[in-house]
Formats: C-alpha cells, sequence, structure tokens
C-alpha cells in the first residue's frame, strides 16, 4: 500500500476505536450516489468479535457517508455459508465478503499468506508486511485472477492450539486424529499422520461432540468459551503454532469496487482499519478473563510438546519448499514473506521480546 494513502486511513482508523461517530468526515457531497451493498460474513453472529468486526465497518462506512453508502450484513449460512463467502464475492452473488484467506487454499496455497502461514508472524509483523512489506500488492495480484479485490479488516492476536479429547504426548498422538485445523495447517498435520477437517466456526462444536472429529482449534478462550467446546473436550493445548497472528480479510468483488467512487473507496479502506484494531483490542481484552474462567471449570491447560512443535515446524519447511517447487506464485509471496518475517523476528528479539519475556518471569515469580 502506498505510505501517503495508509497514513491517510490509518490516521482515521486509529482514532475512530473509541467512537466511530468522532471519526465522521465531513458530508459526502449530495451529488454522490446512494448504494446498497450485501457484505457476507463467513462467521456466525454467536462471535461478537469476528462478526462484531463487520457490524463495525458497515456502521463506519454508513456514518461517514451520511448513510449513502449502506452496507447490511449477513451472518454465516444467511446467503452462502461460512467457506464460500469468497466464491459469493467472485461471482457477484455479493459485493463484499469478510472472510479469512486461508480457508480457500483448495484454490491455490497462496491464498494462505492472507491470513497466516505456521511459525510465521505475530499480528503486528502481519500487519507491517501487509502494509509496508508488498504483502498488499502481492495478495492482489492473486485476487484479481479471482475478480476479488481485498484487504485487512481484523486480527485475533496469537491463537490457541485448539481442544484435544486426549492428551498429545508425542507425535504419535497425532496419527489419525481427525483434527478441525485452519488453511495449509492442514497439510502440515497430515504429513505427521493427522487427519484434518476444514470446518467453519458454526459446525465445529457438532461436530466435537458427534465424535466426527477428535480434537478442535478456532481462535482463543473468548470464543472458544462462547462456543462451548470445554463441555466436550477437557485439554486445550497451546500456542497456535499455525496462527501466531491471522488477520481476516474484507473482499470486494474487483468489477464493483472499479466503479466506486473514490470517496466510498476511502470509507471502506478507513472502515477497515477502524475494524481491526478494534478486533485485537477486544481479544486482548477478553481473553484473560475467559482463561481464567475456562482454568477454574475444569480445563487443563497444556504447552504441546517440544517434540510436536519441532515436528510441526520441520514439516511446514518441508512444505513451502514442496508448494514453491510447483506454484511459481506461492514461490514469489513466500520469498517476500519469509525475507520480512526474519527481519521482524531479529528486532522483537532485541526488544520487544525481551521485554515481554522479563514481565513474563515477573509474573511467574508474583512480583508484578
Amino acid at each position: 500500500m502506498q505510505r501517503r494513502k495508509f497514513l491517510r486511513t490509518a490516521a482515521l482508523g486509529t482514532a475512530g476505536v473509541a467512537s466511530v461517530s468522532t471519526l465522521a468526515a465531513p458530508a459526502i457531497a449530495q451529488s454522490m450516489p446512494e448504494l446498497k451493498w450485501r457484505l457476507a460474513s463467513s462467521f456466525p453472529k454467536s462471535l461478537d468479535t469476528l462478526y462484531g468486526a463487520g457490524e463495525v465497518l458497515t456502521k463506519y462506512v454508513a456514518e461517514v457517508t451520511d448513510n449513502k453508502f449502506q452496507m447490511r450484513l449477513f451472518a454465516a449460512g444467511e446467503i452462502v455459508p461460512g467457506l464460500q463467502v469468497a466464491d459469493a464475492v467472485q461471482n457477484g452473488t455479493v459485493e463484499l465478503g469478510h472472510t479469512a484467506g486461508g480457508y480457500y487454499v483448495g484454490k491455490d496455497p497462496t491464498f494462505a499468506f492472507d491470513t497466516a502461514l505456521p511459525f510465521g508472524m505475530n499480528t503486528r509483523q502481519q500487519v507491517a508486511w501487509m502494509n509496508w512489506g508488498g504483502g498488499r500488492e502481492l495478495m492482489n495480484e492473486l485476487y484479481k485472477d479471482y475478480n476479488i479485490y481485498g484487504m485487512n479488516c481484523g486480527a485475533t492476536g496469537a491463537q490457541m492450539g485448539g481442544w484435544f479429547r486426549k492428551e498429545i504426548k508425542s507425535v504419535d498422538d497425532l496419527k489419525g486424529l481427525k483434527y478441525r485445523i485452519f488453511g495449509l495447517a492442514g497439510n502440515v498435520v497430515a504429513r505427521l499422520g493427522a487427519v484434518p477437517q476444514q470446518l467453519a466456526g458454526g459446525d465445529i462444536y457438532p461436530a466435537l461432540e458427534k465424535g466426527t472429529i477428535d480434537a478442535a482449534e478456532w481462535v482463543g478462550p473468548y470464543d472458544d468459551q462462547k462456543l462451548g467446546f470445554n463441555k466436550i473436550a477437557p485439554y486445550y493445548y497451546y500456542p497456535g503454532w499455525f496462527e501466531g497472528g491471522p488477520t481476516p480479510s474484507l473482499y470486494v468483488n474487483l468489477a464493483k469496487w472499479n466503479e466506486l467512487p473514490k470517496a466510498y473507496k476511502a470509507a471502506i479502506e478507513a472502515g477497515c482499519v477502524v475494524a481491526q484494531s478494534w478486533m485485537v483490542s477486544k481479544y486482548d481484552a477478553e481473553n484473560p478473563k475467559a482463561l481464567r474462567e475456562l482454568v477454574v471449570g475444569g480445563t487443563k491447560i497444556t504447552p504441546f510438546p517440544q517434540s510436536v512443535m519441532e515436528a510441526c515446524f520441520a514439516s511446514s519447511l518441508e512444505l513451502w519448499a514442496e508448494i514453491s517447487a510447483k506454484n511459481p506464485r506461492f514461490k514469489k509471496v513466500y520469498e517476500s514473506w519469509r525475507a520480512f518475517r526474519n527481519e521482524e523476528i531479529l528486532w522483537f528479539r532485541v526488544c520487544e521480546g525481551s521485554f515481554d519475556n522479563f514481565m513474563a518471569r515477573m509474573s511467574a515469580a508474583n512480583k508484578l
């Protein structure tokens, strides 16, 4: 994204987290068209963070355009199933979709970079790559082939590793495990013997309850508690090595995007920045309380064994090499993403990580 454009929209977005209404720019000229668009979400209404980001976006755009540009939000399943939102945008069934690129790796594995790759970047690093490392431009090269224009619209922060009916003590325990897991992480665990399942959020609980799957990951304590996974599976593993800083996205039908007045495009861009900051801050505020409640309720919070982490890491590297050898587009994006990630990790090791680790030690020693 061009720096000037980013600064303009980000300035609006950061201010708007406290109050969308305070962001309202001067009313759009009376000559601007009145538009009513449909926005399909991949997420159920029960998840007030993921689905809620769509509500933040629609409210923002309506307010800054003096209600001339209105978007009607539909939850997963109301127009199309949650995993078919990109298709609905592509073929013009809806003008917009709020979804996650990792759902569509079956179309092209390059879609994964839109959200998260296993052992990738944290949220701040992922957003930095998108805004300053060429990520957004690279992804829109891909989207163009699917009649889509895309931009980040949300962030969850690092996720948990998921809920398991049985303990995971070694890599052998993954063999035959029917595991609902996101995006290319499914390919990673399949190489270790697991049986990955791709399910939308609203479909996970019944599958886990019926035993159709043995384990499932979604986001983190706040969402997972709402979805009730703790009632079925007692073991809650961390970290979500496959989603260190995932970013949901807004997909816009490319033909519709190109027809929009510049002022409406700017409203959407700024609204997505507002929604992204709103989402990650809400998760950061709500996850600690939810985690405490889960522990009190008997959930066993457990780290993945180091052997499992290392096996998944090695499997990931092998997979990226194999895909890169077959898919030039994936290779191009991966090289950009990997170089940016590695530089970010060096910086975070020096300062950000050092501070966080020190504070974690003080917390563990009850000195805070």
